[in-house]
């Protein structure tokens, strides 16, 4: 990032639309400031600006940052919204010219009909938000390139009278939420699933930093299930910015377990054991609460009961976004985030190889404690973690 304010040398300008941010109380600098940060740590080393006035995220850029601007607002937390700009001179004549060219563009590509939404920030500006619409729309009028429809138009163009006047019609939709940092850290449980990958990105839309865990049973779980998570985690990182990866070796875990626990209850006491390590690795990257992607009912392992169950051996916070959601939501937003064709590769994890034929719905937890006991796994738990490998992902690495 060369510099932090307005280069009159760029050729690209964009501005991102604060949401939530915006009804913040007297701390909102603290949550502006993260945002700020954010973006520049994403676009380190490329040529952009970035400032924040009034509401408005704003970045302008040279040509070859274009692609790594546009990556990053894709996937910036914090954000609803972003668009590139056309910035003019503050007169109704350049409003106009700047209308007729989008409009123009529009109409190449099928628009027939158009409005304008204006904001006027700048006070001193001698037209009002109502005057600079009607003002605004003279050239397409006149010219007859499209008709004026206020209710349903096929191309909207908004114009922002500000510091400068930013005329913009292509509007894109983001992640929303809240800037990533401002909420914490959490420790994602991420298997290869459609489910965890979602709950993460969920956490990362309340301002949690989120670092992942994933369990792997070499060689009952394959090299390409592995890679699998890894590609997840990577989604996960380019909208919040960055991720590390523990993979915890649990094959001699999962074999106590198959060896000594009723078949019944394999699934759960694998569970068990999986959040034994994660309070482990929480305590030891300061992670502030352990998120997993259940969902009440989606299992056997998922019912009331039985979550209850993995919640008793939880020692931080325990989160589970997805509890109220049904399969068709979770995967609607997989596909939104992109983790869902990654999701769905056929590489199944640990949890499904040993699934039991007829697991236990409704566990208590005297006799999962009774259970663990008998398993006498601690110290398996505890070199499992200590022989752990952690792996790092960056969205530099999908920034062009």
């Amino acid at each position: 990032m060369k510099q932090k304010h307005y280069n009159p040398n760029h050729t690209h300008m964009y501005l991102g639309k604060l949401g939530e941010l915006t009804l913040k109380g007297g701390n909102i600098t603290v949550f502006e400031k993260q945002l700020v940060k954010n973006v520049r740590h994403a676009l380190e080393g490329k040529d952009c600006a970035v400032w924040l006035l009034t509401g408005r995220l704003y970045i302008s850029c040279a040509e070859d940052s274009r692609n790594a601007v546009e990556f990053c607002l894709d996937h910036l937390m914090g954000i609803t919204g972003w668009a590139k700009v056309m910035v003019v001179e503050k007169n109704i004549d350049a409003i106009r010219n700047a209308v007729l060219e989008l409009c123009t563009a529009a109409k190449q590509n099928g628009a027939e009909s158009f409005k304008i939404e204006a904001r006027r920030e700048d006070k001193d500006f001698e037209l009002n938000s109502f005057q600079i619409c009607t003002e605004g729309a003279g050239l397409v009028y006149d010219s007859g390139l499209m008709r004026v429809d206020v209710h349903k138009p096929d191309v909207t163009v908004h114009v922002e009278v500000r510091d400068r006047c930013y005329v913009y019609s292509d509007s894109h939709k983001t992640c929303r939420g809240l800037p990533v940092g401002v909420s914490g850290k959490a420790l994602l449980l991420l298997s290869g699933g459609l489910d965890s990958p979602v709950a993460g990105w969920r956490m990362l839309s309340r301002g949690m930093n989120v670092d992942c865990c994933y369990f792997h049973s070499y060689p009952y779980t394959s090299v390409e299930a592995q890679e699998k998570v890894e590609q997840l985690a990577s989604v996960l990182a380019d909208y919040g910015l960055e991720t590390h990866l523990n993979v915890i070796p649990f094959t001699d875990v999962q074999m106590r377990i198959k060896e000594r626990a009723p078949a019944a209850f394999t699934t759960l006491m694998l569970r068990v054991c999986m959040m034994k390590a994660a309070n482990l690795l929480a305590e030891c990257i300061h992670a502030d609460c352990i998120v997993t992607g259940e969902s009440v009912g989606q299992v056997a392992s998922q019912t009331v009961q039985n979550l209850t169950v993995t919640e008793h051996y939880a020692q931080h916070l325990l989160l589970r976004p997805l509890c109220g959601m049904d399969k068709e939501e979770i995967v609607a937003i997989a596909e939104e985030i992109g983790s869902y064709g990654i999701s769905i590769l056929p590489y199944e994890d640990c949890c499904v190889l040993f699934s039991p034929k007829h697991p236990v719905l409704r566990a208590t937890i005297p006799e999962t404690e009774e259970i663990y006991a008998s398993l006498e796994i601690d110290d398996l738990i505890q070199q499992a973690f200590e022989n752990r490998e952690i792996k790092h992902f960056s969205v530099k690495e999908h920034i062009d």
